[in-house]
């Protein structure tokens, strides 16, 4: 069996196309992921920050396994702020990288305590300044504990999404994320990244997107579509 890799959808040629499409694709989405949300388990906005930290490079499933042994051990901030480096990355060495997590986690516990008095900011420029938050670290925080918009998270999964759905053509995160939040409307960032990372899971894959069976395919004309499978 071999698959043809033929493309006939069109592109749109002006302004009111493309939204028609973005707004096909987000329907779409509002169907297959209606109720999609973040996939790291937590209890408050401390743990979500950890358990982000430790996803870089890292599954969902794989830090799920951790975190619940982890919070049971350092039940509070301050546990994290005093716990030994080399002590918290044993107790995290399996979600990989595990020396610069427990830099970052140990020294995001000291920034908390002694710049917000053990409260996680509401704003990006604050997040900024925590060690081991960049923007899409931040943007997860903000956005799924607080319900605060500042960005949308460009995980792998978005930025993949985000190219073979030509709504960006920029390889960079943060260029990716400019893109995006010019694109969707801002009430839909929080969600849309959710939605996004599910459909990059289960539909839209890395190495063989499963095009026979996803909702979008005749809206995408990605190079690397797959098309019909042949005898």
């Amino acid at each position: 069996m071999r698959t043809a890799r033929t493309n006939t959808v069109a592109k749109p040629k002006t302004a009111a196309e493309r939204k028609a499409r973005v707004d096909r694709i987000l329907a779409e989405l509002d169907k297959l992921y209606p109720n999609a949300a973040c996939a790291l388990h937590h209890h408050n906005a401390w743990q979500l920050l950890v358990a982000t930290i430790l996803s870089a490079q890292c599954t969902d499933e794989r830090v799920n396994k951790v975190t619940p042994g982890l919070f049971a051990k350092y039940p509070e901030i301050a546990d994290f702020a005093a716990v030994s480096q080399e002590e918290l990355a044993n107790d995290i060495r399996s979600t990989g990288f595990f020396n610069n997590k427990a830099k970052s986690v140990t020294g995001a516990a000291r920034k908390v305590i002694n710049d917000f008095h053990g409260e996680i900011p509401r704003t990006m420029e604050e997040m900024l300044t925590i060690p081991g938050a960049a923007r899409k670290t931040a943007n997860v925080v903000l956005g799924t504990a607080y319900g605060i918009a500042s960005g949308v998270v460009v995980d792998t999964h978005v930025q993949r999404i985000a190219n073979r759905l030509d709504l960006t053509k920029n390889q960079d995160p943060v260029k990716i994320e400019q893109d995006l939040m010019k694109t969707i409307p801002r009430e839909r960032w929080i969600l849309f990244s959710h939605q996004v990372i599910h459909f990059g899971r289960n539909i839209c894959v890395a190495r063989k997107p499963k095009c026979g069976e996803c909702p979008l395919n005749s809206v995408c004309y990605a190079k690397d579509k797959a098309g019909p499978s042949m005898e």
